[in-house]
């Protein structure tokens, strides 16, 4: 689940560098997301509606002595966001089904002790087209590229460097509005991990430091990167009705790169 991302001024941040045993329990966190996840990927099929999911997946993570982050947050009425086609982010479960050729990008986010992780993945349903197929795997592989570059003592902007230009020179578009986030004991600290580079995000860049956790989430379009928030106040999509597609994975930053804590 994101955040919108602001950038008319400066705001003093806070950027909390977790202890060992803070990072522990993020990895615990993060585990049940990934299988949370696994679980998803294997339910997800032609027909089912998306509240079938919601329904397995907060079973799941309730078994494992977690909390759906997501239930309540803001008001949000599920434990898991469930966008399909040009919805981008904040899809809420319904009884919806599936059709052959759809994706579906599923956003998980877990309480565990305390502390919090956050990852999503776009699953193909049934066959897709080329065009939705190339899509996923770009901005799958933005992502792992992504968190391949961080190094500790290194500025915040090479991330948003990095997936900025990898998406653009495969020919598709990053969403502007909504970026990643740090993450720890509130599914959202700061900072914010932009997608792309921005004048405000040079001018204030931040120094990733050991023990900084962030979830990392590329968001990209066949289309142009506009967004809208549908009625409900939540469903954002593109504004042209383009495919658009969302990976992420909660990460914490080592003295040599980046350990996933949602693999």
């Amino acid at each position: 689940m994101q955040e919108a991302k602001k950038d008319n001024g400066r705001v003093t941040k806070v950027i909390v560098r977790k202890s060992p045993r803070e990072i522990e329990i993020m990895r615990s966190a993060g585990k049940i997301t990934a299988e949370a996840l696994r679980l998803a990927r294997e339910l997800t099929k032609i027909g089912i509606t998306t509240d079938y999911l919601n329904e397995e997946i907060e079973k799941f993570i309730i078994s494992k002595d977690a909390v759906p982050v997501f239930k309540g947050y803001r008001g949000f009425p599920k434990s898991i966001c469930t966008s399909i086609n040009e919805e981008v982010v904040h899809g809420i479960p319904s009884q919806r089904r599936l059709d052959e050729g759809d994706i579906l990008s599923i956003d998980v986010g877990v309480r565990y002790r305390k502390y919090v992780a956050d990852a999503a993945l776009t699953i193909p349903v049934g066959i897709i087209s080329e065009e939705a197929e190339r899509l996923l795997d770009v901005c799958e592989k933005s992502l792992y590229l992504a968190i391949s570059v961080i190094k500790s003592h290194e500025k915040l902007s090479l991330i948003s460097r990095t997936i900025q230009e990898f998406v653009e020179e495969n020919g598709y578009s990053v969403v502007r509005d909504y970026t990643g986030h740090g993450i720890g004991r509130s599914m959202h600290e700061d900072p914010q991990v932009p997608n792309f580079v921005s004048k405000s995000l040079l001018e204030y860049d931040e120094i990733l430091m050991p023990g900084v956790t962030i979830a990392i989430e590329p968001m990209i379009c066949v289309g142009k990167p506009g967004t809208k928030v549908l009625n409900n106040r939540w469903v954002v999509v593109t504004k042209d009705g383009e495919l658009s597609a969302h990976f992420e994975h909660t990460v914490v930053v080592t003295e040599n790169g980046a350990e996933i804590l949602t693999l």
